[in-house]
């Protein structure tokens, strides 16, 4: 079954946090993210956020233009999208509620 969180595809839902800030007013955001053509950087509402290897550091991506970290992982069905060892707000981009809503709706619990 193919959908938006399936590796390869160009535009995702994604969980976006700001280590070093906020984006639009909040740490963090869920919303639609391109890669690209290599799949290695990430195009989030303007910002282009390249890949930011080694240890120690707080986020796994980091502003070409601003140097700002930013943690970038997949949206969990559960909703538990901060990083386990972090606290932040979370709001999610209006272009993305139905899609997350619908990604919220489809999780299963198990008895």
């Amino acid at each position: 079954m193919e959908n938006q969180l399936n590796r390869g595809l160009k535009k995702r839902l994604m969980y976006l946090e700001n280590k070093d800030g906020h984006i639009d007013g909040v740490p963090a955001r869920i919303g639609w993210v391109t890669f690209s053509r290599s799949g290695r950087s990430v195009c989030y509402r303007g910002r282009v956020l390249l890949p930011f290897g080694g240890h120690g550091h707080r986020g796994n991506y980091i502003d070409e233009a601003t140097g700002e970290e930013f943690w970038v992982s997949g949206v969990k069905r559960r909703g538990s999208n901060v990083h386990p060892l972090e606290r932040a707000v979370v709001r999610v981009d209006e272009d993305a509620r139905d899609a997350y809503a619908l990604l919220r709706s489809d999780t299963v619990v198990s008895a």
